[in-house]
């Protein structure tokens, strides 16, 4: 039953993730059509900054302490990213630089809601591999199954 906590809290904060940095191209993309001005997108964009960085950093912590290594490996470039680009002072937008930037705050979006997705991908599929491992524990030698360890 704890796996099952474990997984539901890392899916839900990868959705959340997923959401900031949606929003996030949202806000370039309105920008890129004239539908919203500078301050406005890079106000919006920079409030949640901030918070994707903090949850970021708290999911790869997360599967740290409960001991899922690979996933917390998998974790660790994304946040090594957002380290880098928060200690040199370049995760914020600029109101000045945001059209000049445009191209390539959208392509580093992106490559991050890539990334974010195989995360999701992997996260999906962790849930249903405790499973099959623990049902070839309880099959053992003579192949029987007692379904009732599958369903825990």
């Amino acid at each position: 039953m704890g796996d099952l906590f474990i997984w539901l809290i890392s899916f839900f904060i990868l959705i959340a993730l997923l959401v900031l940095l949606v929003y996030q191209l949202m806000c370039l993309a309105d920008l890129e059509f004239d539908y919203i001005n500078p301050y406005d997108s890079s106000s919006r964009i920079n409030k949640v900054v901030l918070p994707e960085y903090v949850l970021q950093g708290f999911l790869c912590l997360f599967y740290l302490l409960t001991g899922h290594w690979a996933m917390s490996l998998l974790c660790a470039p994304y946040l090594y990213y957002n380290v880098r680009l928060y200690t040199r002072k370049e995760h914020l937008v600029d109101v000045t630089e945001i059209f000049n930037l445009l191209h390539w705050e959208k392509k580093q979006r992106l490559f991050k809601l890539a990334y974010l997705v195989v995360l999701l991908f992997f996260a999906i599929f962790w849930d249903d591999l405790v499973r099959v491992r623990r049902c070839r524990r309880v099959m053992g030698d003579n192949g029987l199954l007692n379904l009732k360890y599958l369903l825990l």
